[in-house]
């Protein structure tokens, strides 16, 4: 059976968590490492604020000061990581980071399904949630190592790439 790939926790300086993700997600693509390192995560929990009277819905980070990874380690893939600017280093004893187990990622509330991804190159998809829910658009790239895709959208009259996440589309029958 082949090795999967396992969830590692990276301690961040505080407010840098998404500074972290995006340098991870660049290297990722500038070192073709997407067999390695397979998902970048800053969990986000949905709560309500009271503002001016006005109740609002607002996410914030569920482990500030954390980034989770799906990845495997290695030589390369740890080097990479830890020498991220903003990275403190992994969550383990001493040196050798530690992966969670399926029981602390269930816990964590992370999403072990898939989602699968039922759309190829110009076919025409609708957004279903989102900014841009209800915009109909053509599927222009495919990030599978992201779970993304580029979809060309019609904003104010002009065709703009946008990059959507696979649970946010959905492919027009």
């Amino acid at each position: 059976m082949a090795e999967e790939a396992k969830w590692y926790v990276v301690h961040t300086y505080s407010g840098y968590e998404n500074k972290v993700k995006g340098s991870i997600e660049k290297l990722v693509e500038n070192r073709k490492l997407h067999d390695q390192i397979e998902e970048v995560v800053v969990p986000l929990h949905k709560v309500y604020e009271d503002k001016n009277g006005q109740r609002k819905e607002v996410e914030k980070k569920l482990y500030p000061g954390y980034v989770l990874l799906k990845m495997f380690m290695n030589d390369e893939t740890w080097y990479v990581v830890r020498n991220t600017r903003g990275v403190t280093g992994f969550v383990g004893p001493g040196s050798k980071p530690v992966p969670l187990s399926e029981a602390e990622i269930r816990a964590m509330g992370i999403e072990l399904a898939v989602v699968e991804l039922f759309v190829a190159l110009g076919d025409t998809v609708t957004v279903v949630d989102g900014p841009f829910e209800g915009s109909v658009g053509i599927v222009k790239e495919i990030h599978d190592h992201k779970r993304t895709v580029i979809v060309n959208l019609s904003i104010f009259g002009r065709e703009t790439p946008v990059e959507l996440d696979y649970s946010k589309i959905q492919k027009m029958q």
